[in-house]
């Protein structure tokens, strides 16, 4: 009996050791929002419209695109908010293909719509500095150009500035395109697309929807993003020094101004899916990268272990970035267990076990983006009938976990820019750094035969 105690004891301290970084720092936060989640599910009150709808203005960085621009302003023509309310301003960052010969056309298509069209010949955030200077009304919204409007969510992200006085900016919903998704041909492909979906699903409506209800948003989305207009040009504005900038306003806004940040979360934008791999590790690096840089600026000072409980954003900083090196031990420290004589029925166990609490708290989201979407009732539809995809996240979200771990790497290594190495360039990198190693290494074993060689002669 104590032999069985001993041994029950032993399993139950191994699996706790191997379980707890992971526990504490992704799953019972899941759990914990799930409820908080529910809370505001079911105590929110209703926006209500306005007497008279505010003049806005709606920014559209332009970049070669001409695939993707006429769908975008045609969006925004089938939006529910007025027209006559609504000045577009689309800012072209020296575009080679025919994105100025598109919008001429959408003129002629959307009469309705008031758009100018700016040149720039300075990078994107000098091109959007200069349009906020011209900007019109009491709002200020961003979208991409390669993305589409979902046709309320101009007017739902207005309702919420007007009945909420405190909320100075915010980011709308950020979903990839279901119709682009399942017109996929090649099935790896298209599940690979649909993980994504549910990761943005999982990032907006639960994520920043947790975040917003504790004024804990670390980022704004550039994609979809709004702000006062009295409260955008009292900031630094958009900074050239990183590839994030949206990252950076969010900063100025909450470090600078101290004002807080909102998620819309019945306001929808949709974006292109993932081509593939490549472009996923190009983009979540970038995005890593940038995050890295504007925390640097804003949080070198901040970065001290009594701000880790009163400073949101040190805290997040902590365990987004720092922790990574101790979960990347953690992994590897799993595998070599099998080499210590440890049983493999344990190590096994644990990574069965701790993959059962990810799919817990996966299905945790899920319920509680399903609740969220039901006044969008078709991507409802769409996101509940693959519920399959649940039991997937946990490695994807670990494949992902990696590419931003490299993106931290490369960080400390080089300057961030808006072209970055693909997997396969990294993988070609690597291949050949390897190859002029082992080169060297056969070159010193030479001269060393050669040496011994010549000495036994003598």
């Amino acid at each position: 009996m104590e032999m069985f105690l001993n041994q029950l004891l032993e399993k139950v301290v191994f699996w706790m050791a191997w379980i707890i970084i992971p526990l504490v720092m992704e799953i019972i936060p899941a759990i914990g929002g799930f409820f908080i989640l529910v809370r505001k599910r079911f105590s929110a009150k209703k926006d209500i419209p306005p007497v008279r709808f505010p003049e806005i203005t709606l920014i559209i960085p332009i970049y070669n695109s001409e695939k993707t621009l006429d769908q975008c302003l045609q969006s925004v023509h089938l939006s529910d908010y007025p027209k006559d309310k609504i000045h577009i301003m689309l800012v072209d960052n020296e575009s080679k293909d025919r994105s100025f010969t598109v919008f001429c056309d959408c003129q002629k298509s959307f009469p309705e719509l008031s758009m100018q069209w700016m040149k720039a010949k300075q990078g994107k955030s000098k091109a959007l500095n200069a349009s906020l200077f011209n900007s019109e009304g009491k709002y200020v919204l961003h979208i991409d150009s390669d993305g589409v409007l979902e046709p309320t969510a101009i007017r739902r992200m207005v309702e919420r500035f007007e009945g909420n006085p405190n909320i100075h900016s915010m980011t709308g919903v950020i979903l990839t395109d279901p119709e682009m998704i399942e017109n996929t041909d090649h099935f790896p492909l298209r599940l690979f697309r649909r993980c994504e979906f549910f990761e943005y699903c999982q990032a907006f409506l639960a994520g920043r929807n947790f975040e917003s209800e504790l004024d804990s948003i670390y980022t704004l989305s550039g994609a979809f993003s709004a702000f006062r207009k009295s409260t955008i040009l009292k900031t630094q504005m958009y900074n050239t020094d990183t590839v994030c900038e949206d990252t950076h306003v969010t900063f100025q806004v909450r470090k600078l101004m101290k004002k807080s940040v909102h998620l819309c979360e019945n306001a929808f934008f949709f974006t292109e899916p993932i081509d593939g791999i490549n472009q996923l590790y190009t983009q979540r690096q970038r995005w890593q990268i940038g995050e890295m840089e504007v925390s640097h600026m804003f949080l070198s000072r901040s970065l001290r272990t009594r701000n880790f409980f009163s400073d949101f954003m040190v805290r997040m900083l902590t365990f987004d970035h720092t922790f990574a090196f101790p979960r990347m031990i953690w992994y590897f420290a799993l595998i070599c267990l099998a080499f210590l004589n440890y049983p493999v029925y344990l190590i096994v166990g644990s990574l069965i076990i701790l993959y059962a609490l990810y799919m817990v708290s996966g299905a945790l989201y899920y319920f509680n983006i399903i609740s969220y979407l039901r006044e969008h009732p078709k991507i409802r539809r769409y996101y509940a009938r693959r519920w399959y995809i649940v039991p997937l996240m946990p490695a994807y979200n670990f494949f992902v976990f990696w590419i931003r771990f490299a993106g931290i790497i490369n960080s400390i290594q080089s300057r961030s820019g808006w072209k970055t190495k693909t997997l396969t360039e990294e993988k070609e990198h690597l291949s050949s750094t390897m190859q002029k190693d082992f080169h060297s290494l056969a070159r010193v074993r030479n001269k060393l035969y050669k040496m011994i060689n010549n000495e036994s002669e003598i």
